[in-house]
């Protein structure tokens, strides 16, 4: 197989399951290559010695069979920017801390990975959404698609904004809020959830419209149809607004139209067998959990 490693390294705790993949790799004669910064990362500030074999990507191709992210979800996040719409498999090693994507734990890091390698996994494929403005002017950012969520929210003020909303060119409301969320399914578990949006499974085909702390107490976080094209215009006592794409932000002007819409393609997010959506919530959210049980 050919395989690229995707990290970012902030943690000291990160290096033993760093250590622990490349040699599984190179025991098992994979192909692989490290992200180019990773690989100064490790080598460098960390003395981890690689194998002479390895190589290092700057870029990606649809040549590759899987991409191995190592982080938390945060660093997933960073790595589909790479995947785009290459089909390429992804999977997580959750050095990080709530790990809704990044699913394979630091103490099972092998016997994942082997499962992997011979096979022995399942695809969820997870939905993105597509961004546009009208006029075309969303500066630094240069991908137009997030797998979380695309939240508009305040800029340079204490005051609230106005997000006037609108699904298939039909009014729905003005939130008077600090902002809007428009969420995936695998973004409702994010920043959507901590605002009080529901949890919605990966394979439903449904967006989520969820006010950042609303004025408006009738507000309440929306189900759509992942069919439906929103378009948002933002008014406030500043004449700039900031839009963030997963954890890329971009500065717009008030004057500016944004247009959402489910992306053309899909992300691979691999599952082992032994594992399932249901079980994640379980485990990170805590259901069920009670001291009388």
């Amino acid at each position: 197989m050919k395989i690229a490693i995707y990290g970012q390294f902030y943690h000291k705790k990160s290096e033993e399951s760093v250590k622990s993949l490349l040699d599984i790799l190179k025991e098992r004669d994979a192909e692989v290559f490290l992200e180019s910064q990773f690989y100064s990362e490790i080598t460098t500030n960390h003395g981890i010695s690689v194998s002479d074999r390895f190589q290092k990507f700057s870029a990606l191709d649809n040549s590759f069979d899987l991409l191995i992210s190592i982080g938390g979800d945060g660093t997933i996040l960073r790595a589909v920017t790479f995947v785009k719409d290459f089909a390429i498999p992804i999977v997580g090693i959750n050095t990080g801390r709530l790990g809704f994507l990044a699913t394979i734990q630091m103490d099972n890091i092998k016997k994942a990975i082997d499962q992997i390698l011979d096979g022995q996994y399942k695809i969820s494929k997870r939905s993105l959404l597509s961004v546009e403005t009208e006029p075309a002017n969303m500066g630094s950012i240069d991908l137009n698609f997030a797998l979380n969520e695309i939240a508009l929210s305040r800029k340079n003020t204490t005051s609230m904004i106005t997000v006037e909303t609108r699904l298939n060119d039909e009014f729905l409301t003005s939130y008077w809020a600090d902002g809007l969320i428009v969420s995936t399914p695998t973004g409702s578990t994010g920043y959507s959830l901590s605002c009080g949006g529901p949890v919605i499974m990966p394979e439903a085909e449904n967006l989520v419209l969820t006010p950042i702390a609303p004025h408006n107490l009738s507000a309440r976080p929306l189900i759509i149809s992942d069919d439906t094209i929103i378009k948002l215009r933002v008014s406030g006592r500043e004449d700039d607004f900031l839009i963030s794409l997963d954890s890329r932000l971009a500065t717009l002007n008030c004057n500016t139209t944004v247009i959402i819409k489910k992306a053309s393609f899909t992300i691979k997010m691999i599952e082992l067998y032994d594992e399932s959506f249901l079980d994640t919530l379980r485990k990170k959210l805590l259901w069920g959990e009670d001291k009388r049980n």
